[in-house]
């Protein structure tokens, strides 16, 4: 079986390099360059995208030497009937890594029909480091590298307001546009970059606020030789995902002009306010993905379905879910469990393995932004904490530990910062210091935790049943 590369695939298409996108992973890949490759279909956008490895070990090297080709497995139920599909997604036209190849990654903004810059770089990612320098090859921050780019093509096409740039940000933050525009706006006025490139920037680019929401479960591992066979060609790109997609962007109808995705028969819907839907999403699924993940894998579970199955896993799922989270969002409720429904029948998708690891990268950002809203609404209308997610924090906590679980290596993937400080901590032997020092994290969570009334204790109460008795007996008691 010959590798996947434009070579052995003649059949692929080229077309003008008009993307520029942050992040080569699997959630990218198969939801954006999925998008863009239906726009392509659909219509004349005619656009392939650059990607740009936005840390310093990556993938780049493994998409060039496919030429950008991979297959993307779809899998779930589409109008009621079964989807199963493998397609060969040929528009990334090459990888670049800023970290070896600076002028490059500079030489894109050169580029006259480059119009769009896209980036998923985790809820992470979209921070403010004071320590970037202008002239650092690269800055070590996705909106350093950004600035960088921007402030290049502004000099090289002398601030003419035509050539600026569409750029969407795709991190799960709520309002991740504005949070983006101000980094950038911070940048300028930290690298001195002066008025001109300023007024240039925010005359002639747009940043937009958008929501993403596709289950995207990645490689996969349990039958890639299977769906290479399908192919015809050795990928060792493959991805999978979940049929069902949005893309919600916060952006007036000349966008949506430019960028024709809505146009290709797509759920990707251009509106004058996201809050809404991301709100819900991030609520009702990703709240719930973030704690049943190393509740799940701590519990002997693999992945998200398993744990939906599971009669014990099953029952704390659905009330984070139903009873600690839905009860903290405003939209009606008949429409909140609705969604909530439909969310469950996406997590028990049969077609899609999502496993929980892959879930579990950045779990600390990803519990603040995506849970630890609704643990403090849930307090101030219910009186009490939530015990469920206080149990979904004490597994982080917990999987942070390191260790193996079974024959398992435990690899946890996240700011080092937060490793030395998860090591650290569990170092002393004591439960209670986990949690006070956990809590108590202000680079963590901009704020000292420990200040929510009997949180520090519950914590604690839970880590150390985890440590005595095991995940699952710490389940049943939290369950009642």
């Amino acid at each position: 079986m010959e590798r996947l590369n434009r070579t052995s695939a003649p059949q692929a298409k080229r077309y003008t390099e008009k993307v520029i996108q942050f992040g080569e992973g699997n959630f990218l890949r198969a939801f954006i360059e999925w998008i863009i490759w239906k726009t392509n279909q659909k219509t004349d956008f005619n656009a392939s995208v650059v990607v740009v490895q936005p840390i310093e070990k990556g993938m780049v090297e493994w998409l060039n030497e496919q030429d950008g080709l991979y297959h993307l497995n779809l899998q779930g139920l589409l109008d009621g009937k079964p989807v199963d599909s493998v397609d060969l997604i040929d528009v990334i036209s090459r990888g670049v890594n800023p970290f070896t190849d600076f002028k490059a990654y500079l030489a894109l903004a050169e580029q006259e029909e480059m119009r769009f810059i896209i980036s998923n770089t985790t809820e992470a990612g979209i921070a403010f480091d004071p320590s970037c320098r202008f002239d650092d090859a690269p800055a070590s921050s996705y909106p350093g590298k950004l600035v960088q780019l921007l402030y290049h093509r502004y000099e090289h096409f002398n601030g003419d307001p035509s050539k600026g740039f569409v750029i969407f940000p795709c991190e799960l933050i709520f309002e991740n546009g504005k949070h983006l525009k101000e980094c950038i706006l911070q940048y300028i006025d930290l690298w001195n970059l002066g008025e001109g490139f300023r007024s240039w920037f925010l005359g002639s680019c747009g940043v937009y606020s958008t929501l993403v929401d596709r289950i995207v479960p990645g490689y996969p591992r349990d039958n890639a030789a299977a769906l290479c066979e399908r192919a015809g060609y050795d990928d060792h790109l493959l991805d999978k995902a979940e049929i069902f997609h949005l893309w919600v962007i916060e952006a007036p109808k000349e966008v949506a002009a430019e960028f024709p995705a809505d146009k290709a028969g797509l759920n990707v819907l251009f509106v004058p306010s996201e809050a809404p839907y991301h709100e819900r999403k991030v609520t009702l699924l990703n709240g719930p993905h973030t704690v049943l993940s190393p509740v799940g894998y701590l519990s002997g579970l693999n992945t998200v379905r398993e744990c939906c199955q599971d009669p014990l896993i099953g029952k704390f799922v659905t009330k984070v879910m139903f009873d600690e989270l839905l009860p903290t969002l405003n939209l009606p409720e008949e429409e909140l469990r609705k969604f909530a429904c439909d969310v469950l029948d996406r997590f028990n998708n049969p077609y899609v393995k999502h496993f929980v690891t892959s879930i579990m990268l950045n779990s600390f950002p990803k519990f603040k932004t995506r849970d630890l809203p609704g643990l403090k609404t849930y307090l101030e209308r219910k009186g009490e904490l939530p015990r469920c997610l206080v149990l979904g924090l004490a597994a982080i906590c917990t999987y942070y530990k390191g260790g193996k679980r079974g024959e398992d290596e435990i690899v946890v993937n996240d700011d080092e910062a937060i490793k030395a400080l998860l090591q650290d901590l569990w170092a002393t032997g004591d439960v209670a210091a986990v949690a006070k020092g956990v809590l108590g994290a202000d680079f963590i969570w901009g704020e000292d935790l420990n200040a929510i009334p009997g949180l520090a204790a519950m914590l604690t109460e839970n880590l150390a049943l985890i440590q005595e008795k095991g995940m699952r007996t710490a389940v049943e008691a939290v369950l009642g």
